[in-house]
């Protein structure tokens, strides 16, 4: 008999399945969904003495979230070394966490607080100053970073990292005082390299312990509700180097999140020789459903890089950039590698298409998987080049941490349509939701979700209009079956039908129905993958890997 290994009944289940939006139950064997139930009568023939069979108590369940564009093994190194202030909602708590912080941080460690914040979010509508910082630290190193904007450092980290003016500066302030003393603000300027080679200098954790981190971060999407994420490289993550702890996660079957991960070159100047060396060496694709190689990207190129510091004037890219770049996506090309490409400003976005198109001309792309990461200006002509390039985009809610520093400088109309995610989706482009994090951003989906659906940032500030924001079915889909086109997954992953993976999360309460202020608070009672518990809560709490 073809009995299901678990079912999931008596709930609300959001299929994100056009033909067939809501369910009562669903069965599912080996790893994927086996099929959909209308009610009671439709459990005859799937149960059998070894099924176990969950009453959700009319809970809405959901498929596993998939975020698109997401750090996530940086992020498991460092995950256990990290203050995080993502929910915290006044000024004084977040102090409070820091002193805290202090008195538990034994000798020689640093207190981190990188990212994920924004000073809006806070009752207080500021940021701490040093003196604050100081007061309460003591000689604890502390180093803060704001979005990808600046660093605020002790006087403790300062006097640990010595002589500044060693740091990689390049594209960076460091703030003096009149006797010409380091204050303890580092200012990114436009590119946020100064603040990154600022953190290198900070303890790492031993190999052990960042396998512990990697775990206890995997775990804590879990508890949000995330299955699945594709991984955008990032700065100083040397591959195949700072994958090892990733690599052997993946091989002892530990992994809770399905990853794809794009390799991110590390040396300007010197990457066509780092795409030669992968492309000869690995293949897009390889791995399992659980660890597998997505392409190349975010950055490509160096010269390409427009860094979104909406404190800053818009960087223009240098005249290289078009030289530098065509090197690269022929290659890719010629190779069949799938591409991603960080762009934030339309000004960059025409001049890399250009290069595109000029690449597509000599070696068609023909249906070869490629999106821009970002594109929060994109104009509309733009979009319609990217539609004829069979390109998809890939959007994060980066502005609802810099939607008011966007509408200080360039305009209340900018911040408003930034990114034109509604005109993307007429265009019949595809779209995927994630969050860029966990540094210019919250890794949480719920406030990407919150935001997609609301208009709001983290500080409340209405910046999207009613007719800029999603209906929350579209904004969910952009989470789950929108993501999977991103790693080539899409009728893999993404929906609850017959034939997927069986990833899903049980809510805390109504997606569909709740007040819209109350989506942000979301996170998952009951997150599975692969037909496996990996996160319990409330009264699911007993049930785990072993009992499922």
């Amino acid at each position: 008999m073809n009995y299901a290994n678990l079912i999931i009944k008596n709930a609300k289940i959001i299929t994100v399945d056009p033909k067939k939006p809501i369910a009562w139950g669903v069965a599912i064997r080996d790893g994927c969904f086996l099929a959909l139930l209308d009610d009671n009568g439709d459990l005859e023939g799937l149960v059998g003495p070894e099924t176990y069979v969950i009453d959700a108590h009319q809970r809405t369940v959901i498929p596993g979230l998939n975020d698109s564009h997401i750090h996530i093994i940086r992020e498991g190194l460092n995950y256990d070394l990290e203050v995080r202030w993502d929910t915290v909602t006044s000024l004084k708590s977040a102090l409070d966490l820091l002193k805290k912080q202090a008195a538990n941080t034994p000798p020689g460690q640093w207190i981190r607080v990188v990212g994920g914040w924004s000073e809006y979010q806070f009752d207080e509508k500021r940021m701490p100053t040093l003196q604050e910082i100081n007061e309460i630290t003591q000689n604890i190193p502390v180093f803060i970073m704001h979005l990808y904007e600046r660093v605020l450092l002790n006087k403790a980290a300062l006097n640990a990292l010595g002589d500044l003016t060693t740091l990689n500066i390049t594209g960076g302030h460091i703030e003096t005082d009149a006797h010409g003393n380091p204050t303890g603000i580092l200012l990114a300027y436009p590119g946020a390299s100064l603040l990154y080679s600022a953190l290198t200098k900070a303890p790492h954790l031993p190999h052990d312990q960042q396998v512990n981190s990697t775990l206890r971060f995997l775990r804590e999407l879990n508890r949000l509700g995330v299955t699945s994420a594709i991984d955008a490289g990032g700065g100083y993550q040397q591959f195949p180097e700072n994958y090892n702890v990733i690599h052997e996660v993946a091989a002892q079957q530990q992994l809770t999140v399905r990853i794809t991960y794009y390799l991110f070159t590390q040396r300007p100047g010197h990457e066509l020789e780092d795409f030669t060396t992968w492309v000869a060496q690995n293949r897009p694709g390889q791995g399992d459903s659980f660890y597998r190689l997505g392409g190349a990207g975010e950055m490509l190129v160096y010269s390409a890089a427009d860094y979104e510091n909406f404190f800053q004037p818009r960087p223009d890219l240098p005249a290289t950039m078009e030289e530098d770049l065509e090197l690269v996506i022929r290659l890719l090309v010629q190779h069949r590698w799938p591409f991603r490409i960080h762009a934030t400003y339309n000004e960059s976005i025409t001049r890399i298409l250009t290069v595109f198109e000029h690449v597509n001309e000599q070696i068609p792309f023909n249906g070869l998987r490629w999106f821009f990461d970002h594109a929060e200006t994109v104009s509309d002509e733009n979009l319609e080049r990217i539609k004829a390039l069979e390109g998809g985009i890939a959007i994060q809610d980066r502005m609802a941490y810099q939607g008011e520093y966007c509408a200080q400088r360039y305009g209340k109309q900018t911040a408003m349509y930034a990114p034109p995610i509604k005109e993307m989706l007429a265009k019949s482009i595809p779209v995927g939701a994630g969050t860029d994090a966990t540094r210019v951003a919250s890794y949480n989906p719920w406030i990407c979700l919150y935001w997609l659906v609301t208009g709001k940032t983290v500080g409340g500030t209405q910046m999207r209009g009613k007719k800029h924001t999603l209906d929350r079915l579209k904004a969910l889909e952009l989470w789950t079956a929108g993501s999977a086109w991103f790693s080539g997954e899409h009728n893999k992953k993404g929906r609850i039908i017959p034939g997927q993976y069986a990833d899903l999360a049980i809510l805390s309460n109504d997606y569909l129905t709740i007040p819209e202020h109350e989506i942000k608070d979301l996170e998952s009672v009951l997150t599975i993958v692969d037909g496996k518990s990996v996160y319990a809560g409330a009264e699911f709490e007993s049930l785990n890997i072993r009992t499922l």
